[in-house]
């Protein structure tokens, strides 16, 4: 179990960072120009710490916040396509109270389960330099050495399984020298058993052309709560 304490601290230095020019620069552009969809919301414009259960045994991590979703709305995936498919998907599977996100007050709990990112800022294009993932990478280390009783990470896109296995690495959590190869709906055992799920990123581009489509989703989660249960 995580200590609520160490992750509301570890919360507060990641809303604090200010590591990356180029995201700091672009996260606070987008939350002053906004979207004429937006244009009477406040923006967070902020870095987005992760949110969850702190008892979690699920850990979800994606790639970052998006400028107009996360960025604006303060909490990971909440406000956008991707948070949709996201929170219907946790939903029917009981790992959340409800099937949308719209802000961070809306009454969304999670269940069992931790949502994080490999970067904390939104990203131009939602494409990070090197630089900028190395920069976060910390956050994400503290973040899953927290959840003592972790069964089952689910990494959404390549540069999230990437960011995941570098962690593992480093905290000898991987069983081998071979190094797993990202696809969707690849499973990998890690050390005590934890298991690492990929999946395609619930973003537009997948959804749309359906590359990612609503069954192949609910399948990563029906699997995760498969093993969360044994």
């Amino acid at each position: 179990m995580a200590s609520e304490k160490e992750l509301v601290k570890l919360h507060q230095s990641i809303i604090q960072c200010d590591l990356c020019p180029r995201l700091v620069t672009w996260r606070k552009q987008v939350a002053q120009e906004k979207v004429k969809r937006f244009a009477e919301e406040e923006y967070w414009g902020k870095p987005i710490p992760g949110f969850g259960d702190p008892r979690a045994r699920l850990v979800i991590v994606g790639l970052a916040p998006a400028a107009h979703g996360a960025n604006r709305t303060g909490r990971m995936f909440t406000g956008d396509r991707s948070g949709d498919w996201l929170f219907r998907s946790l939903h029917r599977f009981g790992f959340a109270n409800q099937p949308n996100a719209s802000h961070r007050h809306d009454g969304l709990t999670l269940r069992d389960c931790y949502i994080t990112a490999a970067l904390h800022c939104a990203p131009p294009q939602n494409k990070p330099t090197a630089d900028e993932k190395a920069n976060c990478f910390t956050f994400l280390e503290q973040e899953l050495v927290q959840f003592s009783q972790i069964r089952v990470i689910v990494a959404l896109g390549k540069i999230a399984f990437d960011t995941v296995l570098k962690c593992c690495k480093k905290m000898d959590w991987l069983k081998s020298q071979e190094r797993p190869v990202f696809s969707h709906d690849a499973e990998y055992t890690l050390r005590n058993d934890v298991k690492l799920i990929a999946s395609y990123h619930p973003s537009q581009q997948n959804t749309f052309t359906r590359k990612l489509t609503e069954p192949m989703f609910d399948a990563i989660f029906a699997r995760a709560m498969k093993h969360i249960a044994k």
